[in-house]
């Protein structure tokens, strides 16, 4: 894709619609704060500087629909934040709706489609109505409006206008080529270029500005549209003077144009032409070069060819952070990923060898290790992100959800700073929804029924992340009802779930509203009654190796804790040998291990093998067993037995033959590489080269399960 000069737009457009998406999150985020009343002025310029940015982009790519909205909106924010209109419920809302169709042009503008004519007409209506105007025509509408009686001529005007850019410009964001064509839609207008300050190419830095100005616009329109063009560029960003020509009397001493330059000496140059404008050098004394002018058919090019890529850089780099694609950050741990691996078989070779024989070798090993460790945990850093672009989107979710249940909730969160994997951070964003959903349909009660009970009548969720043990943990917890077991139990037995007279634990009927199509909701609505819900959020937890446990006590609220890995590239893992097996067992799954007496292994009729521990039933699976591994050890008191927990909290032995020790492994998917394997969530390579399978415990449990009603 290209312009009309030959520049390849494709790399700068993916740059500012990635842009446009953290605009428009920060802006709801900051909207969201003015909503509750928690918000400042410096939260109204916050959220006017997001709409500004995101229209002067589409104003550089020609999006016409989306700088038509962005500019009401914008003018509307203007109006806010100097106080000629009031911020009131009413109008912070108006803000949310509004940023809701920004993103949808912003969207559309993205995927090169068209909206309706008349979408967000009437929101467009009420920002318009904040500043007292009449609702602005959009661009297509105005070329189609059907004609009208021609008003009375009105009357033109010439302006000159002087734009020098401060060298810092360009990285604000501000891009000059927007500007020119914002005041070509004024009317007509000429452009000349001054070059003078243009080093040779060698030494020119792309975000700095050198180009600047003269601009002769002739139009009907009064000064202040003129003015509004250059409103966020004055200061120190830029210096702007606009003149009449027919008043000109006339830069004969070039006064205020000294901005980056000492003032011209007493025997300077007259600037009578709009000649020396050196802004980033001395001013031009009796024997200055006069700046080379530029015929009035040229402007165009001047004006667009080379700021253009620059304007569009700058606004994209930081000097704080670069822009990578994911898909070289993948590379890249994976080629780290195949480093961890050479160095663990590198020191396997080694581990013949003493210090006394090659004690610059084993020096140089150990060095090795610490370094790929290093390596390692930082190029992990990398893919880590804030959980807080998540929890962004919480707020709006209560408050909209709370309207339209007729309920009062608030949302409390903490730990929004705690990072996790990318990847685990964008299988969050459903299951996330879904139990904020639950605590408000079915864990909040109406204020009339929180009343009745001596609650306050506005419940509390509560949305907390923490790192712990390895890994993260997302809780949900609300002050509402609670589960009521005794429904979902019916509910279970109506859907063929539960066999009738089956007796389960008060954690067991609590997970079983994650099986697929339960719901407890007496008719369907838009908000809940599917069952869908809760299967998506247990379904979307394990993928990424996660958990859900589920605490409610009945009256007092729920608590649903999320146990996560914090990225899917390395985990820490305990080896295992099964007869001439090795396999890895998730270290965050393992609870303890033991060799169990005569007493505490036996066998139950109905149940099979079970181990006692602590007054406790735990059924007890042999591996050996469930993957026909041949000379493993069968009798539990010879071997070793693994206590593992599921994602269900429900805990489980392994017998196996040793344990090798603890190690941090390389996951490799079987998915992409293979083919899935019952039990088996993925592989790693150990350091001798060979190939071990990591085990899925929750899996394992099924497996156990058909294996001994088989039996």
């Amino acid at each position: 894709m290209t312009d009309d000069q030959g520049y390849d737009l494709s790399q700068f457009k993916a740059t500012y619609f990635e842009e446009c998406a953290e605009l428009l999150a920060t802006a709801e985020e900051t909207i969201a704060r003015l909503q509750d009343g928690q918000g400042n002025d410096e939260d109204l310029n916050a959220v006017f500087r997001c709409v500004h940015s995101i229209k002067g982009g589409a104003g550089a790519f020609a999006f016409d629909d989306l700088v038509h909205f962005a500019h009401v909106f914008e003018t509307a924010l203007d109006h806010l934040r100097s106080g000629r209109a009031e911020l009131t419920p009413h109008v912070a809302d108006l803000m949310v709706r509004g940023n809701d169709i920004l993103g949808d042009f912003v969207r559309a503008s993205q995927a090169e489609s068209s909206l309706p004519a008349d979408h967000g007409a009437d929101i467009l209506a009420q920002l318009s109505a904040l500043t007292g105007a009449k609702p602005p025509v959009a661009p297509a509408a105005a070329q189609a409006a059907p004609s009208t009686p021609a008003p009375k001529a009105p009357s033109f005007t010439t302006y000159r206008i002087r734009f020098l850019p401060g060298p810092d410009m360009l990285r604000t964001g501000n891009d000059p080529l927007m500007m020119f064509r914002e005041l070509a839609g004024l009317g007509e207008l000429e452009v000349v270029a001054d070059i003078t300050a243009l080093p040779a190419l060698t030494e020119m830095d792309a975000l700095r500005s050198y180009l600047s100005w003269t601009c002769t616009l002739t139009t009907d329109k009064d000064r202040s549209a003129v003015d509004e063009v250059f409103e966020f560029v004055s200061g120190e960003t830029a210096q702007v003077e606009i003149e009449e020509l027919d008043s000109l009397p006339g830069d004969e001493e070039g006064e205020g144009w000294g901005l980056f330059a000492p003032p011209p000496s007493a025997n300077a140059a007259k600037d009578e032409e709009g000649d020396g404008w050196g802004l980033f050098g001395d001013a031009p004394g009796n024997n200055a070069v006069a700046t080379p002018a530029i015929p009035a058919a040229a402007p165009p090019k001047a004006a667009t060819a080379a700021p253009t890529p620059t304007a569009t850089q700058g606004g994209a780099v930081h000097t704080a952070s670069i822009r990578v694609d994911l898909d070289k950050i993948d590379r890249l741990v994976n080629m780290v990923g195949e480093l961890v691996i050479t160095q663990a078989m590198l020191g396997q070779q080694a581990s013949g060898f003493t210090v006394e024989s090659h004690p610059e070798l084993i020096q140089g090993l150990q060095e090795l290790s610490h370094h790929t460790r290093e390596l390692q945990e930082s190029v992990m850093a990398i893919r880590a992100q804030p959980v807080k672009a998540l929890f962004s989107k919480a707020p709006r979710l209560v408050r909209d959800l709370s309207s339209k249940l007729n309920k009062q909730a608030r949302l409390v969160m903490s730990g929004e700073n705690t990072e996790v994997d990318k990847t685990v951070i964008e299988q969050l964003s459903d299951p996330l929804t879904h139990l904020i959903r639950n605590a408000l349909d079915h864990g909040i009660e109406t204020p009339e029924e929180r009343v009745a009970v001596g609650k306050p009548a506005e419940g509390t969720i509560h949305l907390a992340a923490e790192h712990r043990s390895g890994r993260i943990f997302i809780e949900i917890e609300d002050d509402g009802r609670g589960i009521n077991r005794e429904r979902v139990l019916a509910k279970a037995m109506e859907k063929g779930l539960v066999e009738p007279g089956q007796q389960l634990t008060d954690e067991q009927v609590d997970m079983l509203i994650f099986a697929p199509g339960f719901s407890t909701a007496s008719e369907v609505s838009d908000v809940s009654g599917r069952g869908v819900g809760m299967d998506v959020v247990r379904k979307n937890i394990q993928d990424v190796g996660g958990r859900v446990v589920v605490q409610s006590t009945p009256g007092a609220g729920s608590r649903f804790i999320l146990s996560l890995p914090l990225t899917l590239a390395v985990m820490d893992g305990m080896l295992i040998q099964v007869g001439g097996q090795r396999y890895v067992l998730p270290l965050t799954n393992i609870v303890e291990s033991l060799r169990p007496t005569p007493q505490q292994a036996r066998s139950l009729v109905d149940v099979g093998n079970v181990l006692t521990i602590r007054g406790e039933y735990i059924n007890l699976m042999a591996l050996h067993a469930i993957f026909g591994i041949p000379g493993a050890i069968t009798d539990p008191t010879k071997g070793l037995v693994v206590i593992v927990e599921t994602e269900g909290g429900e805990r489980v032995g392994l017998l196996v033959d040793e344990l090798l020790g603890q190690q941090q492994v390389v996951i490799k998917s079987l998915d992409s590489n293979f083919r899935p394997i019952h039990g088996i969530s993925a592989a790693t390579i150990l350091g001798d080269g060979r190939v071990a399978l990591i085990l899925d415990v929750s899996a394992l449990r099924q497996m156990g399960a058909l294996a001994t009603a088989a039996q």
